[in-house]
C-alpha cells in the first residue's frame, strides 16, 4: 500500500487495496494507473510522465513538451483541470470528477479521479451503442465550428498518427502468403492499396466539419447507466471531424478480440444511425447525407495499418497483438476472426472518392 507515489485525498481515506487496472503500459506519457480501494471510499490515480531520457515506455507511443503534439503529456490532466473533459455532459456523456491533482519531484504530475460503475463498453448491446453515438451527435453538432483556443487541444490529430503508423506495420507484407489466403483475394488487394495510400485518406477524411473530438473512444473507455454515460481517457482530446469518434468506436468495438466480429454489421449499423440522428437534433447545419463518408473515411485512413501490421506479424512472427489488454489466439485464429473486420475496411475504402 505504501508504494504509491502520492497519498490519496481525504475522500478515500486509509488505504486498504490497490489494483493496476487494464491500460497501455508502453504509453510514455502515463507512467501509471492505479484503481485504489479505501477506508471512505475509491478513487483512480493516473500519472501524467513528462519526456524522460532515455525516453519512457514504447517507441510507438512517445510523448512531448510540445503541447501541439498528438501525445502531449500534460493533455488529459489539463482536460479535466479546465473543464473541457465534461463538455459533453450536458447530452449525457460525462466523464470522471478530478478530486485533485499534484506535481512530483520528477515534474510527472499525480491526479486522482472518481471511479466510473455502470456497464462497461466490453458488455454493451447494439442499443447501447446506439444510445451512446445519438448523444454523441448532439454533443459534436452541437460544438461543431466552434473556436477552441486552449494550445494544448490536439490538432491535426489523425495525421501526426498516419504518419507514424510504420512503426506498427513495419514489415514487407507478403499479400499472397500462405497465411494470408484467409482473406479473399480482393480485400488484399484494396487492403494494400489502402496501406500505399494510406496519407491521401487522411485529406480525404480531414474535408469533414471540425468539431470537438474525443479521439480515443472505443468500448474500454467507455460505461453506460440509467442516467447515462461516461466517457474515460480524454488525453486525445481536440480538434477533430465530424465523424471521426464513430468511426474509431465501430472499428475498435472488435479489435481486441473483447466483441465478436459477427456483432460489426449490426454496430457499425446503430453507431452511424445514432450519431446521425444527434446530428439531426441538435440543428446540425451540415450535409447529414455525408456523415456516413465521413465516417468510412475516418475508419479507413486511420486503421489503414490495421491489416499489415497484423499479417505482417503473424508471417514473421507467427503471433499478433497487444500485451497489456485483448482476448487473443494464435496466428491463424486471430487472422480468420479479423475477416470481417478487414473486409468492411477493404470495402470503406472502395466506397471513398477515387477509389
Amino acid at each position: 500500500m505504501s508504494d504509491l507515489p502520492v497519498p490519496p485525498p481525504a475522500s478515500v481515506g486509509k488505504v486498504v487495496g490497490v489494483v493496476a487496472p487494464t491500460h497501455n503500459q508502453g504509453n510514455a506519457a502515463t507512467g501509471g494507473i492505479w484503481l485504489v480501494e479505501g477506508s471512505a471510499g475509491s478513487a483512480v490515480l493516473k500519472i501524467a510522465r513528462p519526456p524522460t531520457d532515455p525516453p519512457s515506455g514504447n517507441a510507438a507511443w512517445p510523448t512531448s513538451d510540445d503541447p501541439g503534439h498528438w501525445n502531449y503529456w500534460r493533455r488529459e490532466p489539463l482536460a479535466y483541470s479546465s473543464g473541457v473533459a465534461q463538455a459533453y455532459s450536458a447530452y449525457g456523456i460525462a466523464a470522471p470528477s478530478l478530486l485533485s491533482s499534484s506535481s512530483l519531484f520528477d515534474g510527472s504530475v499525480a491526479f486522482w479521479l472518481d471511479v466510473v460503475t455502470g456497464t462497461p463498453g466490453t458488455a454493451w448491446k447494439p442499443s447501447d451503442f446506439h444510445a451512446f453515438a445519438s448523444r454523441l451527435g448532439s454533443a459534436q453538432g452541437s460544438l461543431c465550428g466552434l473556436p477552441f483556443n486552449e494550445p494544448w487541444l490536439s490538432r491535426d490529430w489523425l495525421r501526426s498518427y498516419v504518419e507514424r503508423t510504420p512503426v506498427w506495420a513495419r514489415w514487407d507484407v507478403d499479400w499472397d502468403h500462405p497465411l494470408a489466403r484467409v482473406w479473399p483475394s480482393w480485400v488484399r488487394e484494396r487492403l494494400a492499396s489502402l496501406w500505399a495510400s494510406r496519407l491521401s485518406q487522411v485529406s480525404l477524411a480531414l474535408a469533414a466539419p471540425r468539431t470537438l473530438a474525443h479521439l480515443d473512444v472505443w468500448i474500454m473507455n467507455l460505461f453506460s447507466s440509467p442516467t447515462g454515460f461516461t466517457l474515460l481517457d480524454w488525453a486525445f482530446v481536440g480538434e477533430g471531424g465530424i465523424g471521426e469518434d464513430p468511426a474509431n468506436l465501430i472499428v475498435d468495438s472488435v479489435t481486441d478480440g473483447y466483441l465478436p466480429v459477427s456483432q460489426l454489421p449490426e454496430i457499425d449499423d446503430a453507431v452511424t444511425s445514432g450519431y446521425i440522428d444527434g446530428l439531426r437534433a441538435s440543428g446540425y447545419t451540415g450535409s447529414l447525407s455525408s456523415v456516413s463518408s465521413f465516417i468510412r473515411a475516418y475508419g479507413a485512413a486511420k486503421y489503414s495499418w490495421l491489416a499489415p501490421a497484423v499479417l505482417g506479424r503473424c508471417i514473421a512472427e507467427g503471433t499478433v497483438g497487444n500485451a497489456s489488454y485483448g482476448v487473443r489466439g494464435t496466428a491463424e485464429e486471430e487472422l480468420a476472426r479479423l475477416t470481417g473486420l478487414v473486409t468492411m475496411l477493404a470495402r470503406w475504402a472502395d466506397d471513398l472518392p477515387g477509389s
